[in-house]
């Protein structure tokens, strides 16, 4: 009898080894499709107040890949790239104009977006991850797939201007 317990633990902790490791590999996949940042933004629609809807086209090789990622890149996009207005609703700017933001406060930006970083606090999925058929296209060797993403740039601007990292609005030009 003790002898098939310990093979059954062998087996559980060899299927637990694998498991580990098969996900460390994706996000490591999807931690270097993310440091690329090829993404674009799009509004989707109006969001309450101190939030932007938006659709979110990420790249990568793996569609789950994107899917996940969508998350990092609305917030990266509302950080330093802005996006058009469509439709009536107006596009917003960027909340830094500073083009050199990123790499100043490297190590700042590599921990808030990292894997469970802080960037989570400020962004949802705003169609509980399911993509449309005509949101997700095979591009040369890559899937682009869009994503809807609610931000909240209300507490995402409060907190980057805690942290030293961007100017308070009031604090002028």
């Amino acid at each position: 009898m003790k002898k098939h317990s310990t093979i059954w633990v062998m087996l559980m902790l060899l299927i637990t080894g694998f498991s580990t490791t098969v996900m460390a590999q994706t996000n490591k996949k999807a931690n270097a499709d993310t440091e690329a940042w090829r993404y674009e933004l799009e509004v989707a629609g109006t969001g309450v107040q101190g939030t932007y809807l938006l659709k979110v086209w990420s790249y990568s090789k793996k569609p789950n890949v994107a899917i996940e990622q969508a998350k990092k890149n609305a917030v990266h996009g509302v950080i330093f790239k802005g996006f058009a207005g469509d439709q009536g609703i107006l596009g917003k700017p960027p909340l830094t104009t500073n083009s050199n933001l990123e790499q100043e406060k490297d190590e700042w930006f590599k921990e808030f977006f990292a894997d469970g970083g802080k960037y989570q606090k400020f962004v949802s999925l705003s169609s509980d991850g399911a993509v449309a058929a005509e949101d997700r296209m095979k591009v040369g060797k890559q899937y682009k797939i869009g994503v809807l993403v609610s931000v909240n740039v209300a507490l995402l601007r409060k907190d980057l201007e805690d942290a030293g990292i961007i100017k308070s609005l009031s604090a002028g030009f």
